[in-house]
């Protein structure tokens, strides 16, 4: 079967991440969680300093991108790929309140985006990748094969991150989450650098009423469809 790029976009906590991760299991696909990158940035501004809170000292971050150095490394035993940051897995630690409510900020600094973009792109220079974040479709793989955009309604969204915030052992209320959620999606879709926008050739998928395995099947459907349409 002829491997193709596909580009996973959409609003936080529409669960970008948990189809992307597994479109790519199934397919045999090099999975890259785009906004696992943002985080890991936004972690080392706050251990650093040059973040606190929600403020952003943007001048201060900009001048430690030099020093700051993000992969995403595989590991084949748990199928997974992990932000590594400056050497360091911190895959647990860029999932916090914390760095959630300040990732938005820097994903706006235009430095951040062009040595991350580069990253990306560079990355899916081969076939067979499944990307996920904000600016997937429009900017990091404008000629992915399959571009889907996700979205949900806002409460849905903050009550299923809720649930596996608690699940992890995380204290945060519920109210918190949502705040975030449309701080986040206002913040997204309005900022100059790449907003979050749908592709024209964009598929929506709405998951607001759909369980996990019911839109990993509509994707399957969608890809060997498309796959098959192209062999044929």
């Amino acid at each position: 079967m002829r491997k193709i790029n596909i580009a996973v976009d959409g609003y936080s906590s529409c669960g970008k991440s948990t189809l992307a991760k597994q479109i790519a299991e199934i397919l045999g696909y090099l999975y890259i969680d785009s906004g696992a990158m943002y985080r890991a940035i936004t972690l080392h501004g706050i251990k650093t300093g040059s973040i606190i809170g929600d403020k952003v000292d943007a001048d201060e971050l900009k001048s430690q991108l030099t020093d700051v150095h993000v992969i995403l490394q595989y590991d084949p035993e748990s199928k997974r790929s992990y932000p590594i940051l400056n050497g360091e897995n911190v895959d647990k630690e860029i999932h916090s309140m914390e760095v959630a409510n300040a990732v938005s900020r820097v994903s706006e600094i235009k430095e951040v985006r062009e040595k991350l973009i580069n990253l990306q792109k560079k990355a899916a220079e081969s076939k067979g990748v499944v990307m996920d974040g904000r600016d997937i479709g429009t900017v990091v793989i404008p000629s992915a094969e399959l571009k889907l955009f996700m979205t949900a309604d806002a409460n849905i969204r903050a009550e299923r991150r809720f649930e596996q915030l608690k699940n992890k052992g995380t204290k945060v209320g519920y109210l918190e989450i949502l705040n975030n959620i449309k701080s986040r999606d206002e913040r997204d879709s309005k900022r100059e650098l790449s907003p979050l926008v749908q592709a024209d050739d964009a598929i929506i998928l709405d998951n607001t009423h759909l369980t996990p395995e019911e839109q990993l099947t509509y994707a399957i459907g969608l890809i060997n469809n498309l796959v098959s349409g192209q062999e044929a």
